[in-house]
């Protein structure tokens, strides 16, 4: 069964109708606008299909961004990463377009929102974004209004239904530590904050404390849940039962007590009555939640979710599991781009080459007895010009062939029990030009340099960021992302609190798994990314230093093309480690290819 589907999924053409229809309901409750962002309950990037509602609405179906429909105008809120995807995806007679990161709605209504009654779901925006938005317009003499129930729902006449995807436990030997341990912590975390009890809203924190995982959103195992965790006592777990099997429901009742979702309100409300102060996370917990609370008599004590740290900080289970499923994933890899290289110019396609790696992924999974249980994301396949849009995702009408000439950027991931993937190669189709291969070579030199990075205690990942761009820099280049995300251990890809950008406030930590990802992007013509994934290495003072130092063991085995590399741009430590790189890579997967996949290999990973 094929994980990713190449279907369009949304119509430019519905988002008029359909603007037109959410503007009666503003005007039936005397809004003057009505904010639609990317986003379920739970905060989170991964939204099962009943809450893409952004994407309903205007047809663009990034992964983040936001909508805010005024009385006469709609602007579209996104991202460096999906600046030419919405214009592509969406009408621009109905919709204007705006930065998420520099004009984010708080800043764009703290200049345009002189007077105006702006409805929102209380569900869907966390307690720091809400008071952003409430601050900005208050300045202007509006308000915002929260509904009872969500506008766009209202009009959705077939919206899907609550996903009831399978639970399933998370095996100790690849956990690492037992639930009863973790909720331990969780506890100790919720005292040592003067509360007396914390709800967990993010999927991802569930799952890890829990030792669950589930399939309620597509290509990362959450079971979408709450949970209470009280400083002491048991915990509460809110979680639709037709979801739970006989053995994780017997798991799971000797671990908290056991809940239907709709009663995480009453619950809730009960606690706050009792006097219970309540620790949320303003930047992930949904407004709706500090409403509950506060209008109950309790109090809310601001603080990050205790399971945030902790989870992304591997185990030793969890490390070594990672390193299994890049070995396992690496052999993929190279059986993909050892056949993708037989294949003459003209006579592949972005799909067919998705698909492609979707099988070497399968068979990978079978062949090493670990399955692929799913894409980690869906797979980025962007021929030439293609491949300039940041997060491209291929459909039947975008559908390109690799030609002659032209790059192919292929980022990719995968999903198997003991780790998550996450890798991207950019590779040539035929004989290319020299100007892209300098610029695929000072991208390189980004990405060597954070892999080869040395950073005291205390170091964020926004003192990093700057080591993978300062080559392009210099010649007058950027990239309109981050260099790294987190990423889960059969979770999610995308994983906070740590980050490799300029917003990266996070300290780095021993155990913590990040991409290592700089690019660049020319419109029009083609798009280069490497990606590696890294974890943070425990501190040591190196030979004649006198201070420990931190740094990275890349995680992925898989060669970076030679054939795009200028080697007079790279110094002598950046060939060093380029070679050792593939020395590496060379050694680890070539006992696991047949003869051909092998000498393919060996000349892919020659030393420059």
């Amino acid at each position: 069964m094929a994980f990713q589907s190449f279907e369009v999924t949304s119509n430019p053409a519905n988002g008029a109708p359909r603007v037109a229809a959410l503007r009666e309901k503003m005007a039936a409750l005397g809004l003057d606008g009505f904010l639609v962002p990317r986003a379920d309950e739970h905060q989170g990037e991964y939204v099962p299909p009943r809450a893409q509602r952004l994407g309903w609405l205007t047809g663009f179906t990034g992964s983040a961004g936001a909508a805010l429909i005024l009385k006469d105008k709609a602007y579209i809120f996104v991202d460096g990463r999906y600046e030419l995807q919405v214009r592509a995806q969406t009408d621009p007679a109905v919709f204007s377009y705006e930065s998420l990161v520099s004009n984010p709605p708080h800043v764009f209504l703290a200049d345009h929102g002189k007077g105006l009654r702006i409805g929102f779901d209380p569900w869907l925006h966390t307690i720091a974004e809400t008071k952003a938005l409430a601050a900005a317009l208050e300045k202007r003499g509006g308000s915002l209004v929260p509904v009872a129930e969500n506008l766009v729902d209202l009009i959705w006449d077939d919206q899907p239904d609550a996903p009831k995807g399978p639970v399933s436990i998370q095996p100790a030997r690849f956990a690492g530590r037992e639930a009863r341990d973790k909720i331990a912590e969780m506890q100790q975390a919720v005292a040592a904050s003067g509360a007396d009890a914390t709800v967990l809203t993010d999927p991802s924190s569930v799952a890890w404390v829990f030792n669950i995982r589930g399939k309620d959103v597509s290509n990362t195992p959450l079971p979408l849940s709450f949970a209470i965790i009280p400083a002491k006592g048991e915990p509460e777990l809110f979680i639709d039962e037709a979801k739970l099997d006989i053995e994780p429901r017997a798991y799971l009742t000797q671990l908290a007590r056991l809940l239907p979702p709709q009663d995480l309100e009453k619950s809730l409300a009960a606690r706050a009555k009792s006097g219970e102060a309540i620790l949320l996370d303003s930047s992930l917990a949904a407004e709706k939640l500090r409403l509950i609370v506060e209008t109950a008599g309790g109090k809310v004590i601001d603080g990050r979710d205790p399971a945030r740290l902790p989870r992304a900080v591997k185990n030793k289970a969890e490390l070594d599991g990672s390193r299994a499923a890049h070995e396992r994933d690496g052999v993929a890899m190279v059986n993909f781009l050892s056949w993708l290289d037989t294949q003459p110019p003209g006579t592949i396609d972005e799909i067919t080459a998705a698909q492609k790696l979707e099988e070497a992924r399968a068979k990978a999974g079978n062949d090493f007895q670990m399955p692929l249980e799913d894409i980690s994301f869906d797979t980025i396949s962007g021929a030439g010009p293609n491949g300039a849009i940041i997060h491209y995702r291929v459909n039947t009408e975008t559908n390109r062939t690799l030609n002659d000439g032209e790059l192919f950027l292929l980022d990719s991931g995968a999903q198997y029990r003991d780790g998550t993937t996450d890798i991207t190669r950019t590779v040539p189709v035929g004989a290319i030009k020299p100007e892209t291969v300098r610029a695929f070579t000072l991208v390189l030199k980004g990405m060597i340099a954070i892999s080869t990075a040395r950073f005291p205690a205390g170091t964020r990942g926004q003192d990093l960021d700057v080591l993978a761009r300062i080559a392009l820099w210099k010649h007058g280049f950027d990239y309109a992302h981050g260099t790294g995300h987190g990423v889960g251990s059969y979770l999610a890809v995308h994983e906070g609190p740590q980050r490799l950008a300029k917003t990266g406030t996070q300290e780095l930590l021993p155990g913590m798994i990040l991409s290592n990802e700089p690019g660049y992007y020319k419109p029009g013509h083609f798009g280069i990314r490497i990606e590696n994934l890294i974890i943070v290495t425990e501190p040591k003072v190196p030979a004649g230093g006198d201070i420990a130092m931190m740094g990275f063991e890349t995680l992925t085995y898989c060669p970076i093309d030679r054939r795009l590399i200028d080697v007079t741009l790279l110094t002598q430590e950046e060939r060093d480690w380029l070679n050792d790189y593939h020395a590496k890579v060379y050694a680890r997967l070539s006992g696991h290819l047949d003869e051909a996949t092998r000498k393919w290999l060996e000349w892919a990973t020659a030393p420059l």
